[in-house]
């Protein structure tokens, strides 16, 4: 019988970065590993401290804080590395595992960065639904106050549902055990496979954390505080051995605060109405006095 010459990454039983044999990997697939999570921190790091410096200047506002496009895109792109880069660490390192086994050089960092553009090229693209949604609900929010509550509301709700839905079970299956789609991957021919690699894996990851992005609404997009709970939930749920309960006990949270979100202004700092600016405001002049005397 002929066998099969698909190539494969690494073998389903070695989870861990370890040979066949229990032992460590050859130093040219360790050194890709290391080079990888060398450029994830080298993102993630500088990313964070952009965001929270960002957020220091911006604030917490409704919508899209007045935002252009290209700016807002290069603000979220910047916002979901930060977020989202920690817990796609695992599956970018066993795929370069995989690279390192058919590349080496400058080949490999090449095809490395493919992996990784394409993963933040689809976290781009829902930057637009993002974009769209915060439009929409900033401008109800300006239009009329006390809309933000019901929207808070509706936002937690979808948010829960999603949670507790089918497609997020999907995806976070995915997320957690991504071997069978690497290795199906590892036999398409090139150009570009790296790249769509990254494509495929953004997609369920997108997929797995549409929900939780849905509360940034309530909570205020530059809300630091929500972002660094949100993607320690996203972290979790991809790698800790009791992620998937965690995803349902986070759903069943968001349904809770659906209900508490119309009497809890509290809930809802991203969906308070913006501040007049000061240079808007009619300014009252002092009446010059008429000294009678």
């Amino acid at each position: 019988m002929r066998r099969s010459r698909t190539p494969t990454l690494v073998s389903a039983r070695t989870p861990a970065p370890t040979g066949a044999r229990g032992g460590l990997l050859p130093a040219r697939d360790l050194a890709a590993s290391w080079l990888l999570l060398a450029l994830i921190a080298l993102i993630a790091v500088p990313a964070w401290v952009l965001t929270v410096g960002q957020a220091r200047d911006m604030g917490v506002e409704p919508g899209t804080m007045g935002l252009a496009l290209p700016l807002f895109l290069l603000l979220w792109v910047t916002m979901m590395a930060a977020m989202m880069l920690p817990s796609m660490a695992p599956v970018a390192v066993t795929w370069v595992r995989g690279i390192g086994r058919q590349s080496s050089g400058p080949r490999r960092a090449v095809r490395t960065v493919a992996f990784v553009c394409g993963y933040l090229l689809v976290w781009t693209a829902f930057g637009l639904l993002a974009y769209g949604a915060l439009a929409v609900t900033g401008g109800l929010v300006d239009g009329r106050a006390t809309a933000g509550r019901w929207i808070g509301a509706v936002a937690f709700l979808l948010a829960g549902l999603y949670q507790l839905g089918p497609l997020k079970n999907v995806c976070l299956r995915h997320c957690r055990d991504p071997m069978s789609q690497l290795v199906r991957y590892a036999g398409f021919r090139r150009p570009a496979r790296d790249l769509r690699v990254g494509l495929h894996h953004g997609a369920y990851c997108v997929g797995c954390c549409a929900g939780l992005m849905v509360v940034l609404i309530p909570l205020g997009v530059m809300n630091v505080a929500a972002m660094a709970g949100l993607a320690l939930v996203v972290f979790l749920e991809k790698l800790w051995s009791r992620g998937p309960l965690l995803s349902r006990a986070v759903g069943i949270a968001f349904l809770v605060l659906a209900v508490l979100a119309p009497f809890q202004d509290w809930l809802l700092p991203g969906l308070r109405p913006s501040m007049p600016m000061m240079s808007s405001l009619p300014t009252v002049l002092p009446m010059p006095s008429t000294g009678g005397g």
